[in-house]
């Protein structure tokens, strides 16, 4: 029975990653479907409170990162919060429309045509475009960062405690 914990635990911590490119899929979630497999299908002594503590702390970051990160590219480059809060919704509805490559094209032009309707110029709007993509390219890698750093310590705390 330990094999098929440990193939969810890993599989778990695989779509973590795939949920990077396809925001769909809640890495957060799988992260914790992972750590919480382990704790009480598989060992419930061998992660201890700090694990616990960082995992909630670092989630919360990683829920947040995103958001935050895209809202302030977008911001940087020029764009207006009607920009920003198309660059949040382009994010969802392309990760539907052309997965994976929606995520990107779907915010950029999103946020074009917003920019461009209320300032009327086609550079300014092009400029806040790019932020949109350097946004979501910027907050997928604070993610990727932060789930490795999460995967890495649980394997950690695994294999040394």
């Amino acid at each position: 029975m330990d094999i098929v914990w440990w193939l969810i635990i890993i599989l778990s911590f695989i779509f973590s990653y795939v949920g990077l490119v396809y925001p769909v899929l809640p890495s957060p979630l799988f992260l914790w479907i992972s750590v919480l497999v382990y704790q009480f299908a598989v060992n419930g002594n061998e992660l201890g409170l700090w694990y616990w503590i960082t995992m909630v702390v670092l989630t919360i970051v990683l829920l947040i990162s995103d958001i935050i990160i895209n809202s302030k590219a977008v911001k940087h480059y020029g764009g207006t919060k009607w920009g920003e809060r198309m660059a949040a919704i382009g994010v969802i509805i392309g990760s539907f429309v052309f997965p994976p490559f929606g995520v990107i094209l779907v915010p950029f032009i999103f946020v074009f045509i917003t920019e461009y309707i209320q300032k009327e110029d086609l550079q300014e709007a092009l400029q806040s475009s790019k932020g949109a993509i350097i946004g979501f390219l910027g907050g997928t890698l604070a993610k990727f960062i932060i789930q490795t750093f999460i995967i890495g310590w649980f394997i950690l705390n695994v294999t040394l405690l």
